[in-house]
């Protein structure tokens, strides 16, 4: 079994998060005896802002066997293809990140309807990169995840 992990689930472990590190310990450890656990390079590229050094990260990863597999156009397609739809639909709403819910959010002053991005790109490469790689994803943003990976295992 090959499984993907986001960056909230490492940092869970790292930073050490009190409400959060045990949960994702328990599923780093779940999964590392179930098979491979992989990242992208946009996981790479956040976990590294919290290492001195990219040996330290290197050294980690080595250490837990967490191995890097970049993306390939298949996956940066399908997250270009997840980004546009978000896009589209971003416009008005927040989205809970753990059930998917979309709430629509107003100025109490004047009504207007409050626009901004909850997500970016990476979020997207993340999921697709999960998708096309792995057959299960870690990541506390399961809501998200499930939205727009309908067919994509989040755990």
């Amino acid at each position: 079994m090959i499984t993907a992990i986001d960056t909230n689930i490492l940092l869970d472990i790292l930073i050490p998060d009190e409400k959060f590190f045990l949960h994702s310990k328990k599923l780093i450890d779940k999964y590392s005896s179930k098979g491979r656990l992989i990242i992208c390079e946009t996981v790479y590229a956040e976990l590294s802002s919290q290492f001195p050094s990219e040996k330290g990260l290197k050294d980690c990863l080595s250490d837990t066997a967490i191995r890097l597999i970049y993306s390939d156009e298949k996956s940066l397609v399908l997250a270009g293809e997840k980004w546009k739809a978000y896009s589209k639909n971003r416009a008005n709403k927040l989205q809970c990140p753990a059930c998917g819910k979309r709430i629509p959010v107003h100025c109490p002053e004047c009504k207007h309807t409050i626009s901004f991005r909850q997500h970016i790109i990476s979020d997207f490469i993340i999921g697709a990169h999960a998708f096309v790689h792995a057959e299960l994803l870690l990541s506390r943003d399961r809501g998200f995840y499930k939205t727009y990976y309908k067919d994509l295992n989040v755990e």
